[in-house]
C-alpha cells in the first residue's frame, strides 16, 4: 500500500512538472514570437514583402536592410550618440551612488533618513511634470541641444534610485568586517574600495545592466533636451527611420534589431551577476 501511494505521488509530481514546463514553454514561445517576426522581417527583401505580404512565409533573405538602416537611416550616428550618453551615465551614476550609499549605510550621517526619503520621493515623481522645467533650465544654462545636457539629466534623475538600492545592500554587510579593517589601520577610502565595493559587486552588476538598458532605451528625455537630428540617440532615430522608410518594414525592422543589440549584449554579459543581485535582494 505504501509503495502504491509513493508511486501515485511520484506520478503526480511528474505530471505537475511536465505541465509546468509545457506552460512555461508556451508562454516563452508566445513572448518570443514577435521578436522572431521582427528578426525575420529584417532579413527579408522588400520585393518579397510587397509581393507576398508581411505575414507570409519568407522566400528571400538579404543583409542589405541592415546596411540601408545603418548608413542611409542614420543608425550609425545615432548608435554612437547613444553610447556617448549611456556609458558615462552608467559609470558616473553608479560611482556617485556607491559613494553616497557607503556613507549613508556605514556612518552616522546627519538627517540620513530624511535624505533617503528625499531620494526615494524624487523617483516617485512622474517625469512628465518635469519636462518643461528641465527644458527651460537647460536653455537658461546654455546647454540645450547638447549631449552633455542629456548626460546631466540622466545622472540627476538616476542617482537617487541607485543610492536607495545600494544602501540596502551595503547596510547588510556585517559591521565586524569594517571594524576589523579599522583595527588594521584602514581609512574610509580603503574600506570603501577594498571591502565594501567588492562585496557589493552583485548589486552593482545588476544595477549596471538595468541602468544601461534604461538610459540606452530612453526616449522622453532625449526629445526634451535635444533638437538636432545629428545628436539624437538611437531611440529617437528609430522614429525618424519610420518617417523616412514609411512602407519599407524590412528596413525599419533592421533598425530595431540594431537598436536592441547593445542592450541584449549587456544583459547576456551580466546575466549571472544580474540574477545573483536579484536573489540577494530577495533574501534581504
Amino acid at each position: 500500500m505504501t509503495a502504491l501511494r509513493s508511486s501515485a505521488a511520484l506520478r503526480r509530481r511528474r505530471a505537475a512538472t511536465a505541465g509546468f514546463h509545457l506552460g512555461a514553454g508556451a508562454l516563452a514561445a508566445l513572448w518570443l514570437l514577435p521578436i522572431a517576426l521582427v528578426v525575420v522581417t529584417s532579413l527579408r527583401s522588400f520585393d518579397d514583402i510587397s509581393a507576398h505580404g508581411l505575414g507570409s512565409w519568407p522566400r528571400s533573405f538579404t543583409l542589405g536592410n541592415f546596411q540601408q538602416a545603418w548608413s542611409d537611416g542614420g543608425q550609425q550616428r545615432a548608435l554612437i550618440n547613444s553610447l556617448i550618453v549611456t556609458i558615462p551615465c552608467v559609470l558616473v551614476t553608479l560611482a556617485l551612488a556607491a559613494m553616497a550609499a557607503f556613507a549613508l549605510s556605514r556612518y552616522e550621517v546627519p538627517f540620513r533618513r530624511s535624505l533617503l526619503l528625499l531620494m526615494l520621493g524624487g523617483n516617485l515623481l512622474p517625469p512628465q511634470i518635469l519636462l518643461i522645467p528641465v527644458s527651460k533650465l537647460s536653455e537658461l544654462m546654455g546647454v540645450y541641444d547638447t549631449l552633455p545636457a542629456l548626460i546631466g539629466v540622466q545622472i540627476g534623475f538616476g542617482v537617487g534610485f541607485y543610492v536607495f538600492v545600494l544602501y540596502g545592500f551595503m547596510r547588510s554587510i556585517p559591521v565586524e568586517i569594517q571594524q576589523a579593517a579599522v583595527v588594521d589601520g584602514a581609512g574610509p577610502w580603503q574600506i570603501f574600495w577594498r571591502i565594501i565595493l567588492p562585496l557589493s559587486r552583485p548589486a552593482l552588476a545588476a544595477l549596471s545592466a538595468l541602468s544601461f538598458t534604461w538610459i540606452f532605451n530612453d526616449l522622453l528625455w532625449a526629445i526634451t533636451v535635444l533638437r538636432s537630428d545629428t545628436k539624437m540617440p538611437i531611440t529617437a532615430a528609430l522614429i525618424g527611420l519610420q518617417g523616412q522608410f514609411v512602407s519599407m518594414w524590412n528596413v525599419i525592422a533592421a533598425g530595431s534589431v540594431i537598436a536592441a543589440a547593445p542592450t541584449v549584449a549587456v544583459f547576456l554579459r551580466f546575466q549571472r551577476h544580474f540574477v545573483a543581485g536579484l536573489n540577494l535582494g530577495a533574501v534581504k
